[in-house]
């Protein structure tokens, strides 16, 4: 997500009144945040006495949670080029710094990680923005490159990651860690691209999108939803993914252009099926229908977000300075 909409945290109260606008007619406040109503079913997903808490801020800018097998939260702070652990108890710690750039002279604001995620082996998965490349930590705290290069050519800056079940990896790739995006001269490659990662081959499988950005699988992995974080085009995209992993029949799943502050970004599935994404105004509850149940809406525009807890039951919300949870009904699929 691009740290250049985090103008909407000074028109906080303008924010409430247009996330009320967009979720329906049923708005609750929720501890610190609100919940917004559009169908009865969204009862079954999120309880009516749902709290948002705050659980740590102060951070520069807030990104990629992944829930961990030893039972803490990471998550990337961007502009401090760091990753941060939380651990139940309620400390902070850093996990890795520089996390995302080790070079001189910062390209960009966005110079550190972004997205994380897990391999099967439960080893973190890095999307470097600043040294432009997906990277695997190891236990000895060496990172071994997954993804530097397509044809030659350095890639943009690899923002969100997801494993399918056969283990290839998908990622995106905006131009959100150079400093002037598309125009910089910096950047090799003259699209953004979405890609898959299997058996060592690097395969660019769209080309099309803007921003591409969030993604996840549903259920059956037979569709992929992208998230297209552009302000002329704010949607999520839905689509097949043939049984040779390639994608085919993109089609707007959710149009949210011009729906409030704050892009489309970060989502995940729950066991439902249900889609919970971070875009305008908060976190969108989308049934599998396409239809927007409801909106989770916590003090600051939310970037991402991840199940957390034993029982995956709880989502953790990274938005802006600050980390946030809310309990639900529901519980989500995470590697």
């Amino acid at each position: 997500m691009t740290l250049r909409t985090c103008n909407a945290i000074a028109r906080l109260s303008l924010y409430f009144v247009l996330s009320a606008a967009i979720a329906g007619t049923q708005t609750q406040t929720a501890g610190i945040g609100k919940i917004a109503r559009n169908d009865p079913a969204l009862d079954v997903l999120v309880p009516r006495d749902a709290r948002i808490e705050k659980l740590a801020g102060g951070f520069g800018f807030t990104e990629g949670p992944v829930w961990t097998r030893d039972g803490a939260l990471l998550f990337s702070d961007i502009p401090n080029n760091v990753i941060r652990k939380w651990t139940p108890d309620g400390k902070v710690s850093i996990l890795l710094k520089p996390s995302g750039y080790d070079g001189t002279g910062a390209p960009a604001m966005e110079i550190g990680s972004n997205g994380l995620t897990l391999d099967k082996a439960g080893r973190l998965i890095i999307c470097q923005h600043g040294n432009r490349r997906v990277v695997r930590l190891e236990a000895d705290g060496k990172q071994t490159v997954l993804a530097d290069r397509f044809e030659g050519k350095r890639l943009n800056s690899p923002n969100d990651a997801v494993y399918k079940s056969d283990g290839a990896l998908y990622f995106t790739d905006p131009p959100y860690g150079l400093a002037k995006e598309d125009a910089d001269p910096k950047k090799e490659l003259k699209f953004n691209g979405i890609y898959r990662l299997a058996g060592g081959k690097l395969q660019l499988l769209h080309s099309e999108m803007t921003r591409p950005n969030g993604l996840a699988f549903s259920l059956d992995e037979k569709h992929l939803y992208v998230a297209n974080s552009d302000e002329k085009h704010a949607v999520w995209m839905r689509f097949e993914v043939r049984p040779d992993g390639s994608l085919a029949n993109g089609k707007v799943f959710v149009d949210a252009t011009g729906r409030g502050d704050g892009l489309p970004d970060g989502m995940k599935v729950d066991r439902l099926g249900n889609l919970f994404a971070t875009g305008p105004g908060g976190v969108w509850v989308i049934s599998p229908a396409g239809k927007q149940l409801g909106l989770i809406v916590p003090p600051e525009l939310p970037a991402n977000l991840h199940w957390g807890d034993a029982d995956a039951g709880t989502l953790y919300i990274t938005a802006r300075t600050g980390l946030y949870r809310v309990r639900l009904s529901t519980t989500g699929i995470r590697p």
